[in-house]
């Protein structure tokens, strides 16, 4: 009997022994085949795991690097200062890509009137397991913070009941888009800044009976818009950001202000002496900023006035100037 213990002590001995040496060769392989510009790249990026690049973690999207299955410019949070190190190491020059922020397609919150008590686990998720939403209207923010503990760089806040970027902080990594059940977080080019911040599918008079600030479909932006780049999809207007100049427009137009205009600073139109009085910029002007009589100098409502430069186009007799940069002032 103890012969026979003895024997299988002495085969699990060897036997580790041979499994032990058997890894030793494995992680000196791996370590030799390893490609030393994944540690590189490593050093380099942000470190925030936060998976926007679409790879499990930083160490994930380095390696995918070296394999060439993704660009540096796609790590969102490092930004072109870090796509440019990380450029060097590959030995690529830098694509460049339009940097995009999240923004929240909900502004009702505290608006909308609660549809159930809930008691439940405080997040997004498990509050959508139970009920459609905690409002009456079914396609608004639920409201509990998910988003905001999700974002890795406190980008997001509860504003009122619903979630808010801010543009600054966003890097653009999706955290939040991931954890949101509701869908309503969605990105777009930071450079756009007049967003619709209302993800209703409802019709008009269903939407407004529940929130004042919904899109009630009624096509008023999409008729004012000057480079017709707003549609009425499915009962909610849609911008598309190729096309959008950032006039403003249709914000100042927007009768439930469900279209959102995120410009820090906008340009005035100023009429001088040339004015000939004829009217053009009066016909033009879709927000009732100038006024003026027949064959006199018109004058421009300041408080009223967006910069949206189509009284300027308008003016046959090159009176009219807009003091800032048109459309918006330009992000650093």
């Amino acid at each position: 009997m103890t012969d026979v213990v003895l024997y299988s002590v002495i085969t699990l001995t060897a036997l580790g022994a041979v499994l032990g040496l058997g890894l030793a060769i494995a992680a000196r392989k791996l370590a030799v085949d390893r490609d030393e510009r994944i540690g590189l790249i490593l050093e380099e990026l942000p470190g925030a795991n936060c998976g926007g690049c679409g790879f499990p973690g930083c160490a994930g999207f380095a390696a995918a690097l070296v394999e060439g299955k993704a660009e540096p410019a796609d790590c969102a949070p490092g930004g072109a200062e870090v796509a440019a190190r990380v450029a060097g190491i590959l030995g690529q020059e830098v694509s460049e890509k339009t940097p995009m922020v999240a923004f929240v397609g909900c502004r009702g919150g505290e608006r909308v009137a609660p549809s159930v008590e809930y008691r439940g686990l405080r997040t997004c998720t498990a509050a959508a397991l139970l009920s459609e939403n905690l409002r009456v209207c079914p396609y608004g923010c639920i409201g509990l913070g998910t988003c905001v503990e999700a974002c890795p760089f406190g980008a997001l806040r509860m504003v009122d009941g619903y979630a808010e970027v801010d543009d600054a902080a966003c890097t653009g990594c999706r955290a939040c888009i991931a954890v949101c059940p509701k869908n309503l977080i969605y990105m777009v080019p930071r450079p756009q800044k007049v967003r619709v911040a209302c993800a209703s599918h409802g019709k008009g008079k269903a939407v407004k009976s529940v929130c004042p600030v919904g899109c009630i479909a009624c096509g008023i932006c999409a008729k004012n818009c000057p480079v017709e780049c707003i549609e009425i999809v499915d009962n909610l207007a849609v911008i598309d950001h190729d096309k959008c100049i950032n006039c403003g427009i249709c914000a100042a137009k927007c009768p439930t202000k469900s279209i959102v205009d995120k410009v820090t600073a906008r340009p005035r139109a100023f009429i001088g002496s040339e004015c000939t009085g004829c009217g053009s910029c009066i016909k033009v002007c879709p927000v009732k900023a100038i006024e003026g009589e027949e064959g006199l100098k018109h004058e421009v409502i300041a408080e009223k006035c967006i910069g949206c430069g189509l009284c300027k186009d308008a003016c046959e007799a090159g009176a009219i100037t807009i003091a800032g940069a048109l459309g918006h002032l330009p992000e650093e």
